[in-house]
C-alpha cells in the first residue's frame, strides 16, 4: 500500500531503511490529519515501528533546525510573539517585515514557509500534526508486532504517548481549542471536531501518567536522545500545572529533582570548547559556557540534561542557522567612526591580506544577518533589580557576564578595518570627535550615529546560547560565510532541562501559596550562575523573568506565557501588577491598548516594542510598526486545515475571520477520542 511516509526514507538509520523502503513513495504528502492516510504493513514489524519512533524523535528538533532558506526556522515564530525578541530584518522593507500581526494575521495570510523573517505559524501547524501522525502510527500498530514482549510494547507505547502529548501540549497553547487525533483514520476523514483546550490539558495528563510508568529511567537506557521516565515526568508536571493540579505538580518535580540521579551542573565539565577564533573574543572558562556548548549538551557527565535532539553529523545532521539568524547584521551598517574607506567590520576571510586573527570576529561570531533580535528588556532590563546595587546590570551573572566571554555587546567588539585609525579599538555607537578632511569638509560630526540600522546591527547577545562552531566552513580559508552549525558540526539541542524543572516547581508551590518555597527554587537556578540578587520572596512575574534568563533558544516562550495566562485566569491568582484575570473573557478580547487582555499580553504591553507609543521605528530606512493585538494570543487556525475538513467546522478562535462563538466542541476528551476512534 502506498504511504505517505516518505521523510522515513531519508532520516530513518541505516538497519531501518531497507525495511521501509518498499513502502515509501518518490512523492511526499503534505503533512496534515485532515486527509486520507494509509500506513502499509512496514509497521507491523518492529523494524517499521523503529523507524516510526526515529520520525517521531527527529520532530522533536525541527523547530530548532533551518527551514531551507538559511534565513528562519520554527522557534522563531514562537520567539516573535513574546516579550524577548522581535523582526528585525529590515532589508524585507516595512510591508512584508514580521512585525505588524495585529493587521495582518489571519487565517490564510502569513502562514508561509520560506518567508524569510522567521513567522511560520502554517509550517509550524502541519510539522506538530505531522508529529502526532508518527506517534498515533506507533500506537495504533506496535500491539500487532508478535516479535515483541508485553513491556517492550509498553515502552514503544509510552514513548510514543509522550511525543504525541508534546505535539498536543504546544499545538493547545498556540493554537487554543484543537482536533484531537488519537489515531490514524482508515479512510478520508474529513468531519473532525474540535476540543477544548482544558479537555486536550486532561487527555495529556492522563497519557503523560501512563507514559510516566512505561518508559524507563535514563539511568537504565544505553543509549541518549530517545524518550526517558524523567523526560515523561517533567512535561507530566507542565501538563499537571495547567489543569490546576498543583499539589501533584509539586510532587512529580520534588521526585524528579530529588529521585531521579539528576543533578544541576554547578562545575565545568565535558569538552572545553573554544570559539572559532579564540584571540579574537576570550573564554574564561566556567560551568554555563559548558552547559550549552552543543558537544557538552548530550553526555553522559551532564547531569542536567534530561532530553535532548540529537544533531551530529553523523546522525542525519540538519542545520542549526543560529548564528546567522540571531547575530547582528555587522557587515555594511558599521561605520568607521574617522570616516577612512570601508566599513567598521569587513567579514575578512583567513585567507584575505587584510585578515588579523586578533579581529576575526567572522568566525568568532559568525556571520550573522539579524533576522530576529532580543528586545531592549531583554537585553538590559530583565538584568536589572530595582532597589538593589544601585539598580546595575548584574554582570556577575554568568548569563549575561561579558568578562568570562559568556555575553556579548557590540562595544566588546573591535574595529578590524585597518584603513580607520580605531582599528582594534572598541566599536562606537557615536563619532567620539569631529573628523574633518585635509580640505576642511566635514566628515563625521561629534556624535553622530555609526551604524547606519540600529534594530537590525546593534544589539547584545547571550553568545554562549548562540554560538556554534561551523565546521564545514571553518575547514575552508576562504570562507566568509559562518552560520552556526552547518554540515561537519555537533548542534545537539536541549529539549528540557533540570533548571526549567525548578522553576516549574515555583510555580506550583506560588500557586499554593508558598511563595518563599518558590524564591527557594529559583535561587538554586541564580545559585548556579552566580546572579548577585537572590529573591526573598517570588511573584509570577520573577518567576517567568527567570526563565527568560535561563530558557532562551530553549523553551517556546509563547505558548508557556499562553500556559500561564490559562492558570491565572482560572484560579483568580494576580499577576506582578495585581491583574487579575476573567475566567470567561480573558481569552476573548481585541485591541491594541495598554490595558486588559491576558497575562501573555500584559507581558508584551510592559516589555517589548509592541504597541509602543513611539511609532513607528525607523532604521535601516524604513519604518517598522511593532503591533500585536490581544486575540494574537493564539494563532488563527490555518485555513487550508479549515478547507480540508469540509464536512465539519474546527472552532476558530476569537479576532480571526471565521470565529463562531456557537461553533460545536467536543465536552470532553472522551468524546473526541470515541469519534476519532470510528
Amino acid at each position: 500500500m502506498k504511504t505517505s511516509y516518505s521523510r522515513i526514507c531519508r532520516w530513518a538509520a541505516p538497519a531501518l531503511m531497507v525495511a521501509v523502503m518498499a513502502s515509501c513513495s518518490d512523492d511526499f504528502l503534505k503533512p496534515d490529519p485532515m486527509s486520507e492516510f494509509e500506513p502499509g504493513a512496514t509497521f507491523g514489524t518492529e523494524s517499521g515501528i523503529q523507524a516510526a519512533m526515529a520520525m517521531a524523535d527527529r520532530h522533536l528538533g525541527r523547530m530548532f533546525i533551518d527551514l531551507g532558506n538559511t534565513n528562519s526556522m520554527g522557534m522563531l515564530s514562537d520567539l516573535l510573539y513574546s516579550e524577548t525578541t522581535v523582526a528585525a530584518k529590515t532589508d524585507m522593507g516595512s510591508a512584508n517585515i514580521r512585525a505588524n500581526f495585529a493587521d495582518n494575521v489571519t487565517p490564510s495570510s502569513w502562514m508561509e514557509t520560506g518567508n524569510n523573517s522567521g513567522a511560520e505559524i502554517g509550517w509550524v501547524w502541519n510539522d506538530m500534526w505531522d508529529h502526532v501522525k508518527y506517534a498515533n502510527t506507533i500506537l495504533d500498530y506496535v500491539d500487532g508486532v508478535e516479535t515483541l514482549s508485553q513491556d517492550v510494547k509498553n515502552e514503544y507505547k509510552g514513548r510514543a504517548l509522550f511525543h504525541r502529548s508534546w505535539a498536543f501540549y504546544n499545538l493547545t497553547f498556540w493554537y487554543g481549542n484543537i482536533p484531537l487525533v488519537t489515531t490514524l483514520p482508515t479512510g478520508p476523514k474529513k468531519n473532525y471536531i474540535s476540543c477544548p483546550q482544558s479537555e486536550v490539558v486532561k487527555k495529556i495528563v492522563e497519557d503523560l501518567k501512563q507514559a510516566v510508568e512505561w518508559v524507563p529511567s535514563q539511568n537504565e537506557m544505553n543509549q541518549w536522545g530517545s524518550i526517558n521516565k524523567e523526560a515523561c515526568r517533567h512535561l507530566y508536571i507542565k501538563a499537571l500545572l495547567a489543569d490546576g493540579q498543583f499539589r501533584e505538580a509539586e510532587n512529580q518535580a520534588t521526585i524528579l529533582i530529588e529521585q531521579s540521579g539528576r543533578s544541576l551542573m554547578r562545575s565545568t565539565f565535558g569538552k572545553d570548547i573554544k570559539p572559532g577564533e579564540a584571540k579574537t573574543w576570550k573564554i574564561e572558562r566556567n560551568v554555563i559556557w559548558d552547559l550549552h556548548r552543543p558537544e557538552n549538551k548530550i553526555l553522559a557527565a551532564n547531569t542536567e540534561y534530561i532530553l535532548g535532539f540529537v544533531n551530529v553529523s553523523e546522525q542525519a545532521f540538519q542545520k542549526l542557522v543560529w548564528a546567522r539568524t540571531l547575530l547582528p547584521h555587522y557587515r555594511g551598517n558599521i561605520l568607521t567612526a574617522d570616516g577612512a574607506p570601508g566599513n567598521g567590520l569587513l567579514y575578512l576571510a583567513r585567507s584575505d591580506g587584510k585578515y588579523n586573527v586578533e579581529t576575526d570576529w567572522l568566525r568568532a561570531t559568525g556571520r550573522g544577518i539579524g533576522v530576529t533580535r532580543p528586545t531592549d528588556w531583554a537585553q538590559r532590563t530583565l538584568w536589572v533589580y530595582p532597589g538593589f546595587d544601585d539598580n546595575k546590570e548584574d554582570h556577575q551573572d554568568l548569563r549575561h557576564n561579558p568578562a568570562v566571554g559568556n555575553w556579548m555587546r557590540m562595544e566588546d567588539m573591535t574595529y578590524d578595518n585597518p584603513a580607520t585609525k580605531y582599528y582594534k579599538q572598541n566599536l562606537m555607537l557615536y563619532a567620539p570627535e569631529d573628523v574633518v578632511s585635509k580640505s576642511g569638509k566635514l566628515i563625521r560630526e561629534k556624535g553622530q550615529l555609526l551604524c547606519t540600522d540600529t534594530i537590525r546591527s546593534w544589539f547584545d547577545f547571550p553568545y554562549y546560547k548562540v554560538y556554534m562552531l561551523d565546521a564545514e566552513k571553518e575547514a575552508s580559508l576562504g570562507s566568509n560565510d559562518f552560520q552556526g552549525a552547518t554540515l561537519g558540526s555537533n548542534g545537539n539541542c536541549y529539549i528540557f532541562r533540570l533548571a526549567e524543572t525548578y522553576l516549574l516547581r515555583a510555580e506550583a508551590r506560588l500557586y499554593q501559596g508558598n511563595a518563599g518555597g518558590a524564591a527557594a527554587d529559583v535561587n538554586e537556578v541564580r545559585k548556579r550562575a552566580n546572579a548577585k540578587y537572590r529573591y526573598p520572596t517570588v511573584n509570577i512575574g520573577d518567576i517567568m523573568n527567570e526563565r527568560a534568563r535561563e530558557l532562551y533558544m530553549e523553551e517556546f516562550r509563547k505558548a508557556e506565557l499562553g500556559r500561564v495566562s490559562m492558570i491565572l485566569a482560572n484560579t483568580g491568582i494576580p499577576d506582578e501588577w495585581g491583574n487579575v484575570y476573567d475566567k470567561e473573557t480573558w481569552n476573548k478580547q481585541n485591541g491594541t491598548d495598554r490595558t486588559g487582555g491576558s497575562y501573555w499580553y500584559q507581558r508584551l504591553m510592559h516589555y517589548s516594542f509592541y504597541n509602543s507609543p513611539d511609532v513607528p521605528f525607523k532604521s535601516g530606512g524604513i519604518e517598522i510598526t511593532y503591533k500585536m493585538d490581544k486575540h494574537n494570543l493564539y494563532w488563527p487556525i490555518p485555513h487550508f486545515a479549515e478547507t480540508a475538513n469540509s464536512e465539519a467546522k474546527l472552532w476558530q478562535n476569537f479576532g480571526y475571520d471565521g470565529y463562531d462563538p456557537n461553533c460545536k466542541m467536543w465536552a470532553t476528551w472522551q468524546e473526541a477520542d470515541e469519534d476519532a476512534h470510528k
